[in-house]
């Protein structure tokens, strides 16, 4: 008989189709594989010899004379840095200045040099890059909540074949983040702890579901998956910011991120995916109800009528199995 869970987390209700469930292998996408992709694109503005073709960067990390790691503006931004932070009344129209910031993370130098691929020293640079501009972005006073995320491949949503993240920063706090710090504040309410330091406990005690796990995070299929190949990477100590992150957490991270991704990418040859760093709003400097997390959404299936209609999602997997098949792989 299917089942419908619900994350303690995010008080969202998720039909696991138990009676359609695909078996793991049956994700496994049929694409092309990252080797048919060059070192370099003459065309590119993201590759080395085409600087000009971008904006000047506000963060590098170098190796001697050359960036290994670049952020840049983005040359077509959903918000202008320039103005100030209004909002304006009109009867029943409501709206602000789009005001805010919009960079792109050149995460390598070469075209084809994809997360799956990299060293763990080439993931800390994209950590580093992370935490850098989320640490810079926070300090201006418009700003109040930031997303870094990841679009790879087409059904993603990425646009440019080089490797590269996006910043965000906002002059609001969008609804869907408000209602999920409302919930975590209910749950600190009832309970007396951060609903996201006891999933870590849980999952951690139960570990059908973990997917790979360090001194300093854990990765796992939520027990509320909201589709096949659904992960989290959570943090074991309790950060409300994603600034908070130290050194040798940032090492941590790279490590996840790199484990994960990499069996990902060989498990499900390449499959196209989001990952979103999910934080607290810039002001909430200390949270004793919400810590950050990243989650990563492989796009192994579509959403439909009854997603939009309802709000809920349809897993035609269990995220049990899941994770089982990609701690199976050995890297």
């Amino acid at each position: 008989m299917p089942e419908i869970r619900q994350s303690m987390a995010t008080k969202e209700w998720v039909i696991i189709a138990t009676e359609r469930a695909k078996r793991p292998k049956d994700f496994i996408s049929k694409k092309n594989s990252e080797a048919s992709i060059p070192e370099s694109d003459a065309k590119c503005p993201f590759c080395p010899g085409n600087e000009k073709l971008a904006p000047p960067a506000t963060f590098e990390i170098m190796d001697g004379e050359n960036w290994i790691t670049r952020v840049v503006p983005n040359k077509f931004p959903a918000l202008s840095p320039e103005g100030e932070r209004k909002r304006k009344y009109d009867g029943i129209h409501r709206y602000m200045t789009g005001v805010g910031n919009h960079e792109v993370i050149i995460e390598s130098r070469l075209h084809n040099r994809f997360i799956s691929v990299m060293k763990k020293d080439e993931v800390l640079n994209i950590v580093k890059a992370y935490k850098n501009r989320y640490t810079e972005l926070a300090k201006d006073e418009r700003i109040e909540h930031i997303i870094i995320f990841k679009n790879h491949g087409a059904a993603a949503g990425t646009s440019l074949i080089h490797p590269h993240s996006q910043v965000v920063a906002l002059p609001l706090v969008p609804q869907a983040i408000r209602s999920r710090l409302n919930t975590a504040m209910r749950y600190l309410d009832d309970n007396g702890t951060c609903v996201f330091c006891d999933m870590s406990v849980m999952e951690q005690k139960e570990k059908e579901r973990i997917v790979y796990e360090n001194d300093d995070f854990i990765a796992f299929c939520p027990y509320a998956s909201l589709g096949p190949f659904h992960i989290w990477i959570l943090p074991k100590r309790h950060m409300a910011q994603f600034s908070e992150i130290n050194e040798p957490e940032m090492t941590s991270l790279a490590d996840s991120l790199k484990i994960v991704l990499t069996k990902l990418s060989i498990g499900l040859n390449n499959p196209d995916y989001n990952l979103v760093v999910k934080c607290n709003p810039t002001d909430y400097i200390k949270s004793d109800f919400f810590h950050w997390y990243i989650a990563i959404v492989p796009r192994l299936t579509k959403t439909a009528g009854f997603e939009l209609g309802t709000g809920m999602f349809i897993n035609v997997s269990l995220p049990e199995e899941n994770a089982e098949f990609l701690r199976s792989i050995n890297i």
